[in-house]
């Protein structure tokens, strides 16, 4: 029954993963090439189909944790203790206490297959006095759960991440569109002060010409090339810009929003 079940679970998360990747979630996890030469190679193999499965590209590397996973632009680094040693867990917390230093998102997967493995990482885990979450420990019962979990909060994170620059650049936009929105309306303020001037004149001239700088440069003849105003109008445009019984008269009207 307990293989059965975990089994099932595995399908499960795998289809779950299989799922995300299709939407287009994917990425890279790099394994440490000495982490590697200590397990069975069917653990290993397992470890490639599912990630392949998931859409992720794995590499051998020489790197200090055991995982590192690149998702969604984050890298998140992972211990995996595959054999916890009940007389002798000095090394793994030593480890710990490097690793942390040097990644700022890093998680510690250890198998605890039995209930003296598990008691003795609880004792171990207060004897070397780690902080709660720094770095997150999870334990797990066997091997295959402990690198669905690997992925699984590889995926998660990576998500979070892509999911806050997409809000990101959402935010951005909208204040470039308030700013544009506010740009064009002193625009229009300032143009239709000058007498006989309009709204759609004022629109002619900032999609012909553009800024208002650019229209006080402008000559009479450029404007009627460029638009449909009348020749009074362009006149008028002109002296407003260059003759100061014009300009020193025009009122500009500004009104609270």
């Amino acid at each position: 029954m307990a293989n059965l079940r975990n089994n099932n679970y595995r399908e499960s998360t795998l289809s779950n993963h299989s799922n995300a990747s299709n939407s287009g979630v994917a990425g890279v996890c790099m394994m440490s090439n000495t982490w590697k030469d200590e397990q069975h190679p069917p653990f290993i193999n397992f470890i490639s189909s599912f990630l392949s499965a998931n859409s992720f590209r794995l590499n051998f590397v020489p790197i200090a944790p055991d995982f590192i996973f690149n998702c969604g632009g984050l890298s998140v680094a992972f211990m995996f203790v595959t054999n916890w040693d009940c007389n002798d867990s000095s090394p793994i917390f030593c480890r710990v206490q490097k690793l942390k230093g040097q990644f700022a998102n890093l998680y510690v997967v250890v198998t605890l297959p039995t209930k003296e493995q598990n008691d003795s990482f609880v004792c171990s885990y207060f004897k070397y006095g780690m902080e709660l979450g720094g770095p997150i420990f999870v334990p797990v019962q066997d091997l295959e759960m402990g690198f669905e979990k690997i992925l699984k909060i590889a995926h998660a994170r990576g998500a979070y991440i892509a999911v806050c620059k997409r809000q990101d650049a959402v935010s951005k936009l909208k204040v470039e569109r308030e700013r544009s929105v506010q740009r064009m309306d002193v625009f229009l303020r300032v143009v239709t002060s000058i007498p006989g001037i309009n709204n759609h004149d004022a629109n002619a001239l900032n999609q012909a010409i553009g800024s208002i700088e650019a229209i006080a440069k402008a000559s009479k003849e450029f404007i009627l090339e460029n638009t449909d105003l009348s020749a009074d109008k362009a006149e008028t445009i002109m002296r407003f810009f260059r003759d100061p019984k014009f300009y020193l008269s025009a009122k500009i009207v500004w009104q609270k929003i």
